[in-house]
């Protein structure tokens, strides 16, 4: 994996979209308190809002990171400050 200064050679995949899915936690709520859920109910998740989020693309962990406030744009919108760069598990590619 080339270092940050390391320019990356671009190639025909270079701008090719990939969606990251930010994970900010999960909830385990039972059957019937799921059939219970209506709008405005609120389903606790198992993070606190302080805790890092999870990064994925597809199923794959591939780093963490901070929510935030994004610097540009609306005041509303989210970002996610990159904490953490998971290294592949190369036994699994």
């Amino acid at each position: 994996m080339p270092d940050k200064t390391t320019p990356v050679k671009a190639t025909p995949f270079s701008n090719v979209p990939v969606e990251i899915t930010v994970s900010v936690g999960r909830a385990r709520p039972s059957i019937r308190d799921l059939l219970d859920l209506t709008e405005n109910s609120v389903l606790t998740l198992d993070k606190t809002v302080d805790a890092p989020v999870d990064l994925f693309i597809g199923d794959r962990l591939v780093g963490r990171g901070q929510l935030e406030e994004a610097e540009e744009g609306a005041p509303e919108m989210l970002a996610v400050r990159i904490t953490e760069i998971v290294e592949p598990d190369m036994g699994t590619l």
